[in-house]
């Protein structure tokens, strides 16, 4: 199959060459079709997979057309809701990209930054709004976005949307969209909430699933080293001094963590930048655009911040921290192995953090391959506990868990709802 067989029209075919593309993904080739049929669509698609093509081109050719039925009137026509700035700004990138010959004007808008030239391009007219929830509501509330003509609905992401706390804030805007439009969900996992959602706004939609729910993309290498939380600095520069990581980009769960572990990398000779809510809008962006010129070796970022990271030849992931959430570890590890490229993950476990890997070989149904031969092993002296005691520390591992938990979900709702 190619995009010769999807019955595109000559201008998106043209753009579409003019960029690369021949061959259309399995979510492109499967929705594709759906949207342009004007169905609503609920498309499983891990990250990695082309699902903003999937959506993107249907739109755009479906508005080029009736934009030559109805000359003159530029209103917002579709709407994507993302959860990011850094992924936005991707959707909108890519909008530009397959519609640079349709004469489509596309906006993004988010939070973090001032919002004249928002404001600007939106008096200007605009007819594809990509927008995050905190400046949507914040610009629908002061007059500048108005959606009763929108056609065209996308919530994006819309797992970690629901997930970190914004279920509010969507179901805010769905109901200043017309009920007479075409709605699309694309997530990377399908959690209850999604389906529950789905049933409530979606009319009659297709379902798209191209990977098996919370699958890890099989041409990922996926590694994990026991080591000590003490060690684990020790251990990732030793890693970096070598020559087989190119790239890396290294998560934390937090973003004193983050900083933390840039300093560490910066004083050991190793060129590297964080990226996560408390940076600024530039400084996000100038920090994205140093790791994908190479100029900056090393990307240390939170799980929120790093939704928007999309480097086609990103050769690793660290999972410096575990996480918590066996679902995130997926979206982690996505970040590299993208475009058919071969990517690795490896993953820093303490003694702490192995409750979280059980989780994780449960959720991808595998066991992660251990790494025993490094020079920072995990000790195997533990001070013997009295039952009464060993109970109490679990408890408490489980509160551990469970703050990591709300603070990457307040981290998520204050870098939005701060914009």
């Amino acid at each position: 199959m190619s995009f010769e067989n999807l019955n595109l029209i000559e201008p998106i075919k043209k753009a579409l060459k003019s960029e690369g593309y021949t061959t259309p993904t399995p979510i492109q080739e499967q929705a594709i079709p759906i949207i342009l049929g004007r169905k609503d669509l609920l498309g499983c698609a891990q990250t990695g997979t082309g699902k903003t093509a999937a959506f993107a081109i249907p739109i755009l050719q479906i508005l080029y057309t009736e934009k030559n039925l109805n000359q003159g009137i530029r209103t917002i026509k579709s709407l994507i809701l993302t959860p990011t700035r850094e992924l936005a700004i991707q959707i909108g990138e890519s909008f530009s990209a397959y519609g640079q010959h349709t004469g489509l004007r596309t906006t993004v808008i988010f939070g973090g930054v001032n919002q004249k030239s928002q404001t600007a391009a939106l008096r200007a007219g605009v007819d594809i709004l990509i927008a995050t929830p905190g400046r949507l509501l914040d610009l629908m509330q002061q007059g500048f976005v108005k959606l009763q003509n929108v056609k065209l609905f996308v919530l994006d992401e819309a797992d970690r949307m629901l997930d970190m706390g914004f279920i509010h804030d969507v179901n805010k805007i769905i109901a200043k969209l017309p009920e007479n439009k075409q709605t699309m969900f694309f997530s990377a996992t399908m959690p209850a909430e999604i389906k529950k959602l789905s049933g409530k706004i979606l009319h009659n939609p297709a379902y798209v699933a191209v990977t098996p729910v919370s699958s890890t993309v099989d041409i990922i290498k996926q590694e994990v080293y026991f080591v000590d939380k003490s060690d684990k600095k020790s251990l990732l520069i030793h890693l970096l001094k070598g020559n087989s990581i190119d790239t890396a980009l290294v998560f934390t769960r937090t973003k004193h963590g983050a900083d933390k572990v840039v300093k560490d990398l910066v004083n050991a000779g190793i060129i590297s930048e964080a990226i996560h809510g408390n940076k600024s809008q530039n400084a996000r962006q100038r920090a994205l655009s140093n790791f994908k010129a190479k100029t900056t070796r090393v990307l240390v970022a939170t799980d929120i911040a790093a939704r928007g990271i999309d480097i086609d030849d990103l050769s690793h992931v660290i999972n410096f921290e575990m996480s918590n959430i066996p679902e995130t570890y997926v979206h982690r590890i996505g970040r590299t192995g993208r475009a058919g490229a071969r990517g690795v993950a490896i993953s820093f476990c303490d003694r702490e953090e192995k409750e979280f890997l059980k989780g994780i070989n449960k959720l991808i149904s595998k066991a992660i391959p251990v790494i025993e031969d490094h020079p920072f092993p995990m000790s195997n002296t533990m001070v013997p506990q009295r039952p009464s005691e060993e109970k109490n520390n679990f408890a408490k591992r489980k509160v551990t868990a469970s703050s990591s938990f709300r603070r990457n979900r307040n981290e998520w709702s204050g870098s939005q709802r701060t914009a």
